[in-house]
């Protein structure tokens, strides 16, 4: 499925209308050419296609092209061709640069900061673009714009979901901000995207020819060696057999929140089967264990690794979704050709565990609190998706946005410090609103706040965390900072991924119950950050299929900013030279607007004059 969305429509119903219209004229295109080449195990089909047609982009306009790629996709196609080809030797403002920026699970957003190079690769897009060990949902990439973009992405390179492309002609503070008329040039685009899939659900690889056999979760399942207390676990064990210069690999699913997985090999033995008979010692010899989420893994790209012969595999607080796991086995010794040449069979029980935590607890340990938080929708007219959210507790009323802490906050740890979690779920059409979390206190803040999406963050693992003023994620693309006070913090996840949030306060152990500060917190899904300063309004887009909502600030004509929160020309007129690079561009605006005045003062002129003559 794809979804292509604007920023210049305000009005919703027509919003739709026009989509509505795109997609009685163009879903043919969307499912037309399903299952073609389908008539064997190993064979792709065309899951969805589509043609872009011819688009303008005015200064400072832009738009997102977003791409839903299933579990069973093998490769999407991407070819853009545009008006505009950048000199990359030649680069002069980055400000009114056309750009393409993309991100895994939610829109880019380039201009978040004043430098708005934190993303920015002077280089042309590519495949090689794609993939590596970066997190391409906390950052993004963007590149100068190309006459022509012709990208063959695999499943081995990125993971399914939906990705977004942005298409940008110009940004910073301008590009918000209210103009007459825009000065700059303009680029026109079209394009068509291609997904192809494995027809055989058994079967993924970008040639659709690798074997995957799926592992279950059996709650019954109790592992002989795990000797975990107050963990629930689930997992199961499978013999298989491959050669020596074989693999294998499985898929393993994360449903809930859990405290860690655990891969381990039993009864491994290495048996010699045609040059003479029996087994070889298994001592001397490795089956490494590779492991990925949401991906295959390679042995030279993937997120855990370990020698399961010598020692469990063990991902601490793993993220939701689904894991990727290889078996592949490998010499240590100095006599690997000559066992090569034996043709080795390797045989093993793989055993996988998923331990969990009891519904309340949380922790290595299941000693720390762990709150499910509930979702109420707040009665703003006119805007789709603001919640709030309020743990399910009978220590919480719901008759307020925010929750007192005292009440919730851990008190069992082996140090000075524990933590206390909070999880919520952002629906997957709220993709392009942002998560503000707010933090008061009548005495001095003492805790920590650290956010992770999909699985709980701990010091060594989280995306998002706030310490103090100086010590947090402020300058990250993602992350807004608005309050970091002694008594108050203040901060948002701009374009929250929808899916599952965890949020973990570090905090000192305290009697809660004997303390008589008020230490409040609230949590909260908004359309547009700090309600566009005041400066602004909140414009929604709405995409084809009328259930996703992105959001911007459309501001007025004295601030710009994503947020509004940047004054461009003071209230009487005066140009602030807030940013270097900006001063020019707004007088050039000035002039314009300005020039804008006298012909239309004139026509009016001329039309009063015509409508009633002097006559002597």
């Amino acid at each position: 499925m794809f979804l292509i969305l604007g920023h210049s429509c305000s009005n919703l119903f027509l919003v739709f209308l026009v989509f509505t219209v795109t997609c009685f004229s163009s879903c043919w295109v969307l499912y037309g050419e399903q299952v073609q080449g389908g008539d064997g195990p190993h064979k792709s089909a065309t899951l969805s296609s589509f043609i872009y047609a011819t688009t303008v982009l005015k200064p400072y306009e832009w738009r997102y092209i977003s791409v839903d790629l299933p579990p069973w996709f093998s490769s999407v196609t991407i070819a853009l061709e545009s008006s505009i080809g950048v000199d990359l030797k030649r680069i002069g403002k980055v400000s009114t640069l056309p750009m393409i920026c993309f991100r895994e699970g939610s829109p880019p957003l380039p201009d978040v900061y004043n430098t708005s190079l934190t993303g920015l690769v002077i280089d042309r897009i590519s495949n090689s673009s794609f993939g590596g060990s970066q997190d391409l949902q906390m950052v993004e990439k963007c590149y100068p714009m190309q006459k022509s973009v012709s990208l063959m992405l695999t499943n081995e390179q990125i993971r399914p979901g939906i990705w977004y492309f942005g298409l940008f002609n110009g940004i910073g503070p301008l590009r918000t901000q209210s103009k007459m008329i825009n000065r700059g040039h303009s680029y026109s685009f079209s394009g068509n995207i291609t997904v192809e899939g494995c027809t055989n659900s058994a079967m993924l690889g970008k040639f659709c020819n690798q074997t995957i056999s799926l592992l279950s979760c059996s709650d019954t399942y109790i592992s002989p060696e795990s000797g975990i207390a107050n963990m629930t676990p689930c997992g199961g064990t499978e013999e298989s057999c491959l050669d020596v210069a074989g693999s294998k690999v499985y898929s393993l699913d994360v449903v809930s929140i859990a405290e860690k997985i655990i891969i381990t090999a039993l009864n491994i033995t290495f048996t010699q089967s045609q040059r003479s008979n029996g087994a070889i010692n298994s001592s001397g010899h490795s089956l490494m264990c590779y492991v990925r989420h949401g991906t295959l893994p390679q042995p030279q790209l993937y997120d855990y690794s370990a020698d399961i012969n010598r020692s469990p595999l063990v991902i601490p607080l793993p993220r939701l979704g689904r894991w990727y796991i290889k078996i592949l086995p490998a010499n240590l010794s100095e006599g690997t050709s000559a066992i090569q040449e034996m043709n080795t069979t390797i045989c093993y029980s793989l055993e996988w565990q998923v331990l969990r935590c009891p519904a309340d607890k949380a922790g290595l340990n299941c000693t720390t609190a762990k709150y499910t938080l509930q979702t109420f929708l707040k009665r703003t007219p006119y805007v789709a998706f603001e919640s709030y959210y309020l743990p399910i507790s009978g220590e919480v009323s719901s008759g307020s946005a925010s929750f007192p802490l005292g009440p919730l906050l851990s008190n069992s740890s082996d140090g000075d410090y524990t933590w206390t979690f909070f999880l919520l779920d952002i629906p997957d059409g709220a993709a392009g609103g942002n998560i503000h979390v707010r933090v008061t206190s009548e005495a001095k803040i003492s805790g920590e706040i650290y956010a992770r999406y999909g699985g709980f963050p701990s010091l060594s693992n989280w995306d998002y965390f706030y310490s103090n003023s100086t010590s947090n994620s402020n300058g990250s693309m993602f992350f807004k900072l608005y309050d970091a006070s002694d008594k108050s913090v203040s901060f948002y996840i701009i374009y929250a991924r929808g899916g599952t949030w965890s949020f973990g306060l570090r905090h000192p152990i305290s009697n809660r119950h004997s303390s008589t500060v008020e230490t409040t917190m609230s949590i909260s899904l908004e359309r547009c950050p700090e309600k566009c300063s005041l400066h602004g309004s909140c414009k929604s887009v709405l995409d084809s299929s009328g259930l996703t909502f992105y959001s911007f600030c459309d501001c007025d004509r004295l601030n710009g900013g994503f947020d509004c929160s940047v004054e461009l020309v003071s209230s009487s007129g005066q140009v602030l030279k807030t940013h270097v690079g900006q001063m020019w561009q707004s007088i050039s605006l000035i002039g314009s607007n300005a020039a804008a005045l006298f012909p239309a003062y004139w026509a009016l002129r001329h039309k009063v004059i015509l409508a009633n003559p002097v006559t002597s």
